[in-house]
């Protein structure tokens, strides 16, 4: 009976790592993750909603509005934060960051959007048409519809800010690290699980309104009522969780003495993009790793402007539009989660190569297939498509979607765990200083370098359907250097985890005989 018992122990700490006592913290730490992904969720779909179905806009904004807006008000924010940060207390910097998101998505469903036909300059932007080229469409949409261009960056900014920064700052602050291990896969779980859940509120959102039509209200205005005062309400609740988590969880020193952390803490070096850029180029192994996100970060980004184009071409009503978005979250969560469920054994049988050029091969595939139905539409494969009896626009779709949910789904799963892995094997100079290198250029790069190329193109050629096929040809070449550099990252990654074990393995024999000479002498002098 004790040994049945013992293995169910085992089973329970294994499935439910979690102390009873803990509770008091882990659960408000989940509800603060849950609200914040809530928001995230609901604001991503419908930003993009905003932005893509508005008039004269498109998927042609997309491109223009991440490089143009999101990137140099991103900026700003993390000068005036740092600059916060040096005189307010955490909890009042937190207040200070959540509270500005609280008034302007209350105002813009409130004021903004009602107010849009006599805040939007249509008659300036209706000559720049007749003065810029063609391509310059996603541009000037950018400026005619700017309260929408402002919902975009402010929704992006959420993402950036309170997930990115506010609550995993929090977590990494408050959390210790034996709490750390058990705690955080728990946090991820919860997450995907928001987003189901937002998924099915912007869906029902963007639905329960249909009979507003026939009543002469604006269908749309309706559903932002509804997905806006649900953002704000989970604002308040993030604020009350933030709250209570100071009073009650900070106060407790079983869950946190500032005296332990400040120890445990090390500081980051702020390194400029000069400075990342020599200093992964002296690494081959820190190079590679910034190849990594630089490439994932470059290539879902140029399938998804594209997918969005098509998305719009299907579904041209805002609220049509929504709630397919909707629906997409909830399967990208149905599938993080089965992902990361059945995923998370990967490495250990197959090895950290294999399980790192899962992601490349996940968009590689349902890239190919989402781009051959674009561009082969008319002649390879229209056979096949009218075997098929649907249109080439809905398979387009169709494979768009499963391409966005899967590559998501494998990052989470695949593409970021073998990234973390990989600085296992690096001494702790090259860990802290590789890390904030590849922050600065991989991960911003990446998000900024699919922008650039695209809204070149488009300014050259006219239209996100006219880039496709030079889309695609850069796509498959980023997958290819992604490739690449994973299997070269692979063959470092284990001769520097066999030099890492041969080291240890020597100290340890190095440790045995000092202890072995050690029982000799001790001997010796018992026996004389």
């Amino acid at each position: 009976m004790s040994q049945s018992q013992n293995q169910f122990g085992k089973l329970r700490a294994t499935l439910w790592p979690i102390h009873v006592y803990e509770l008091k913290k882990l659960i408000p730490m989940v509800l603060l993750f849950f609200f914040i992904l809530f928001n995230y969720t609901v604001l991503r779909d419908t930003k993009d909603t905003v932005v893509v179905t508005a008039p004269g806009g498109g998927a042609e904004v997309i491109p223009f509005l991440k490089f143009w807006g999101v990137l140099p008000i991103a900026v700003l924010f993390m000068l005036i934060y740092a600059k916060l940060s040096n005189k307010l207390s955490k909890p009042a910097l937190f207040y200070s960051v959540v509270a500005p998101f609280f008034i302007f998505f209350a105002l813009f469903a409130t004021v903004l959007y009602p107010a849009r036909n006599y805040l939007h300059p249509n008659a300036f932007c209706d000559y720049l048409q007749t003065v810029l080229p063609l391509g310059a469409k996603g541009f000037i949409a950018v400026i005619r519809n700017w309260t929408y261009s402002l919902f975009y960056i402010m929704s992006e900014l959420w993402g950036s800010m309170a997930l990115s920064l506010l609550f995993w700052g929090l977590a990494n602050d408050i959390t210790k690290v034996s709490e750390s291990k058990r705690f955080y896969s728990i946090f991820t779980l919860f997450a995907n699980v928001s987003l189901i859940i937002a998924g099915w509120f912007v869906k029902w959102g963007s639905r329960v309104n249909r009979a507003s039509a026939a009543s002469g209200q604006d269908p749309w205005q309706v559903s932002l009522n509804y997905l806006m005062g649900a953002v704000c309400i989970s604002v308040v609740l993030i604020l009350g969780i933030y709250w209570w988590i100071n009073r009650y969880v900070l106060s407790d020193p079983r869950f946190y003495s500032q005296e332990e952390q400040a120890k445990q803490k090390k500081s980051k070096p702020k390194l400029s993009i000069k400075e990342s850029f020599l200093y992964l180029v002296r690494s081959k192994y820190l190079g590679c790793i910034a190849l990594l996100v630089l490439s994932y970060g470059v290539g879902i980004n140029l399938v998804e402007v594209i997918w969005k184009n098509q998305l719009k071409l299907r579904f041209p009503s805002q609220n049509d539009y929504n709630a397919f978005m909707g629906g997409f979250s909830q399967i990208t969560g149905v599938c993080t989660i089965l992902v990361i469920f059945f995923g998370s054994n990967v490495v250990r049988k197959f090895g950290w190569k294999r399980a790192a050029l899962v992601t490349p091969t996940v968009l590689l595939i349902t890239g190919v297939l989402f781009f051959s139905f674009i561009i082969f539409k008319d002649n390879l494969l229209a056979g096949l498509i009218s075997y098929l009896g649907v249109t080439p626009l809905v398979l387009s779709v169709i494979f768009g979607t499963l391409q966005n949910a899967f590559s998501k789904s494998s990052k989470y799963g695949f593409f970021d765990p073998t990234k973390e892995m990989a600085y296992i094997p690096l001494d702790q100079e090259q860990k802290i200083k590789g890390k904030a290198a590849v922050d600065v250029v991989g991960a911003r790069m990446g998000k900024s370098g699919g922008a650039l190329v695209q809204q070149g193109l488009i300014l050259l050629l006219g239209s996100v359907t006219l880039i496709t096929p030079y889309v695609c040809g850069i796509f498959l070449l980023i997958i290819a250097v992604w490739m690449v550099a994973v299997r070269s990252l692979g063959r470092q990654f284990h001769e520097r985890t066999r030099e890492k074990k041969g080291a240890g393995d020597k100290d340890k024999e190095e440790k045995e005989k000092g202890r072995k000479s050690g029982d000799i002498e001790v001997q010796a002098t018992s026996e004389t």
